[in-house]
């Protein structure tokens, strides 16, 4: 065992020009292991606390390097229970899940390379995730709304979801639709209908809430893949004012004109019975996900199962703030049946984790964005790499 020696810290910029945290945790052979931490925008009120970057890094080189060194980072769980501990309330207000994840990724980053297997593997094995019979599906954001975007768009992301058996085909997919939905856009509403969001999605002014997806639908069909998608919505409802009633009959025009697929968020992050009336809504035949309703804690994802509210649900490491406590996250949510996507955030670094996350835990998609701008990119590049050494 080579035990770790020291965790240093530094702020770095995030994707929208704001100061995050990186954590390097070197072992006793000199050897070091970073992990930088997204952020979001569209923030539910139950998700672990970040704190400033300065403030997560006095916590990480004051009071987590200390007590990690001489600790053994094959053993993940026994680390974040530590880091768990050293903070000691119920969001991570103390030390920052923000500060309290970057070590527990560079923790994870070190094991792997300790024990000579890809992040991925090493994941797949701490939490005893059985080898799934296909990879994550795309969920590619392609049009951006809402807190993420400066346009009349309420809802906050179209996406586009590929029909493919393999990581290369559904990106080929995605791009090519992302790439004519710019041209389709640009001549509809002019050149600066091309200008993009947080998520690397076109942001053009549309006219309602079922134009983008009428955008989505023409970009498919000129790019020859109008057979060879799904679409899905993120509402991120909690950031809108309208009511139940009105928001409902909404999706269920979207669904039965564009046969939605998959629906994230539709209602506000405390409406655990609007939620369940719309998944038990014999004329919606779609996937019905919690976001800011669950927030990756179990406490929440055992109301939603105990109320039937949701049959799909995200999963982000930082609303929770550990690798232990993201992967019960995703154990809690296969064993209730329910569709597990993981997701980035959309304050995002080039940290490519989220992918080798998705993988190792054998979720049904990720959702990491467009196809454009190096954050996003950096992971949809991790997935064709992961994809190309399992074809080894």
């Amino acid at each position: 065992m080579i035990p770790i020696s020291k965790i240093k810290a530094r702020a770095i910029l995030d994707s929208r020009g704001e100061w995050t945290i990186e954590a390097l945790v070197t072992l006793s052979d000199g050897s070091t292991f970073p992990a930088s931490v997204p952020q979001g925008k569209s923030i539910g009120s139950y998700e672990a606390h970040n704190v400033s970057a300065a403030r997560a890094r006095r916590a990480i080189e004051r009071i987590i390097s200390p007590r990690l060194k001489g600790e053994n980072p094959c053993n993940q769980k026994a680390i974040d229970g530590i880091l768990i501990s050293l903070d000691g309330t119920p969001q991570k207000s103390r030390l920052g899940a923000n500060a309290i994840l970057a070590v527990s990724i560079a923790v994870a980053r070190a094991g792997a390379a300790y024990l000579d297997i890809p992040l991925w593997k090493h994941l797949r094995t701490i939490g005893r995730f059985r080898t799934p019979h296909a990879p994550p599906r795309l969920y590619i954001n392609v049009i951006n709304g809402g807190l993420h975007a400066g346009n009349s768009i309420r809802f906050q992301e179209y996406l586009v979801i590929p029909r493919a058996k393999t990581i290369v085909r559904s990106i080929e997919i995605g791009c090519a639709v992302y790439r004519a939905l710019g041209d389709y856009v640009e001549k509809q509403k002019g050149a600066s209908a091309r200008n993009i969001g947080d998520e690397g999605g076109y942001a053009p002014n549309f006219t309602d809430d079922l134009e983008p997806f009428r955008a989505i639908r023409a970009a498919a069909r000129a790019a020859g893949f109008s057979q060879k998608i799904d679409l899905g919505l993120d509402a991120a409802a909690s950031n809108i004012e309208a009511s139940e009633k009105s928001l409902h009959a909404v999706y269920r025009k979207m669904i039965g004109k564009y046969g939605l697929w998959y629906l994230e968020d539709p209602f506000g992050e405390n409406e655990w019975e609007a939620f369940a009336a719309l998944a038990k809504d014999q004329r919606v035949k779609t996937r019905i996900a919690g976001d800011d309703l669950t927030v990756t804690n179990i406490k929440r994802m055992m109301e939603a199962k105990l109320k039937n509210s949701i049959n799909a649900v995200i999963i982000k490491p930082n609303q929770i703030g550990t690798v232990t406590e993201a992967i019960r996250a995703v154990r809690f949510a296969k064993k209730a049946g329910w569709l597990v996507v993981a997701s980035h955030r959309s304050g995002e670094t080039n940290d490519d984790f989220i992918a080798d996350f998705a993988y190792g835990a054998g979720a049904d998609g990720i959702k990491l964005g467009a196809p454009a701008r190096g954050e996003r990119t950096a992971k949809y590049n991790r997935l064709l790499e992961i994809e190309r050494f399992e074809k080894k």
